[in-house]
């Protein structure tokens, strides 16, 4: 699992949304009908990807609505007992440092 965390964020920072968003999806989408709090979180991060994939594509309007699902997911950062507990955190902080200098500087 911290192999495919880590490969997320290096796809982000490679600007591969969709990459990025494929390589979480393969663990969430199988599980994705339980009412895990980890599962929800990866959902998160997934959308993070998504929104960012949209700007990319010039998308605005619609990548807003999709960061908006990020952030009510980001909720389960502090309601997930996880040994990746540190990884989330550590991407979460960096999703939205990503999203304040991409995001929002991008036309």
């Amino acid at each position: 699992m911290t192999n495919k965390i880590l490969h997320f964020q290096e796809l982000l920072e490679q600007h591969k949304f969709y990459e990025a968003h494929e390589v979480l999806e393969e663990i969430w989408f199988p599980r994705r009908f339980e009412q895990n709090n980890e599962i929800k979180l990866l959902k998160g991060f997934i959308n993070a990807a998504v929104s960012f994939e949209l700007v990319k594509r010039g998308r605005k309007q619609q990548s807003t609505k999709v960061w908006a699902n990020y952030l009510k997911y980001r909720q389960y950062l502090y309601k997930v007992s996880s040994p990746y507990l540190k990884n989330y955190h550590a991407l979460a902080r960096y999703i939205e440092s990503f999203h304040n200098r991409y995001s929002l500087n991008t036309h």
